[in-house]
């Protein structure tokens, strides 16, 4: 009678047990696409309306203006087709290749187009995979596009020239990906990379999500965030971890410029430290004191215009 009793009680405990782990994936699942699947996001503003009010106003209307060629290539891997504008600067050899962040889209990024074609740049503007009007089923955070902004580079150059002088920039996941794309094999005419308010890597990036949108304790946070590591890895290809900033700029040696909002929420700013001491290359830091996430430019233009220039006139002649 004892011997069925705890037979009953481990049953019990079984049953138990696979219904917290059934929940957990479930609960993984429900994250993922949350997280990676393109969509609607409650948390990201997609608006491309542009007030008056706004202080970037005559750059974004600059931009929104401006005619533009239409680019496109097939992604390094899956075979999507991506999209891009381009605008030429006919007096410069010299482009930069901008990289737009989480849910954006190339149109979002009007106002940094404006800032280097003043400065005399050419501006090539992808969408990132399964974003704005590229293909793609999944978001990587910058993992696997950091591949498609190397095979963004060698259409350029194929294009318009081996004598292109390329810069890559990018805000947000662009950042990111400006980062791991430089632990890249780039080819030698790639000059200077600027990242603003880049993460450390997708999962830290994650896991700080987790904790500030939806102020989940350590428990279930690290569970889910490792359950939905392991479906990113079936579903997209890499675990959170492999997606490193870190990582790539240790194998960096080109010159790179670091913008970080002192009062970032959404990638703190304390992730910027970490980046910045990883690289190799000689590297300059500025942090914009008082500005929230990506809005360093929007909060410091004149500021944030003399910290590109002044990089830029040292490592691009």
């Amino acid at each position: 009678m004892k011997q069925l009793k705890h037979k009953k009680i481990w049953f019990s405990l079984l049953i138990l047990i696979l219904l917290v782990c059934m929940l957990f994936v479930g609960a993984g699942f429900y994250f993922f696409n949350l997280a990676c699947v393109p969509g609607h996001k409650s948390f990201i503003n997609n608006s491309t309306y542009v007030k008056k009010s706004d202080p970037l106003y005559t750059q974004k209307m600059w931009y929104k203006k401006r005619k533009k060629q239409k680019w496109y290539m097939t992604s390094a891997t899956d075979n999507y087709r991506l999209d891009a504008n381009y605008i030429p600067d006919q007096r410069s050899n010299k482009t930069v290749i901008i990289l737009h962040g989480y849910m954006n889209n190339k149109d979002k990024m009007g106002a940094y187009a404006t800032l280097f074609h003043r400065l005399g740049y050419n501006v090539l503007m992808p969408d990132a995979r399964a974003q704005g009007q590229s293909q793609g089923k999944y978001i990587g955070y910058g993992w696997p596009e950091r591949c498609d902004v190397k095979k963004w580079t060698n259409k350029l150059l194929t294009k318009e020239g081996k004598k292109q002088k390329v810069v890559l920039f990018g805000v947000s996941m662009g950042a990111a990906t400006a980062m791991m794309t430089s632990g890249l094999n780039l080819p030698k005419q790639v000059k200077a990379i600027i990242e603003d308010c880049g993460y450390t890597d997708v999962k830290d990036e994650i896991e700080h999500e987790a904790k500030v949108l939806y102020h989940m304790p350590a428990f279930p946070r690290f569970p889910l965030v490792e359950i939905l590591s392991g479906i990113n890895r079936i579903k997209v290809g890499y675990y959170l971890k492999d997606g490193s900033s870190v990582n790539q700029l240790h194998r960096n040696h080109r010159p790179m410029l670091f913008i970080h909002g002192g009062r970032d929420k959404f990638v703190p700013t304390r992730m910027v430290y970490t980046n910045y001491e990883a690289t190799k290359g000689k590297k300059e830091l500025w942090i914009a004191k008082k500005a929230p996430h990506a809005a360093s430019y929007a909060n410091y233009p004149q500021a944030y215009t003399k910290h590109v220039r002044n990089f830029l006139n040292k490592y691009v002649h």
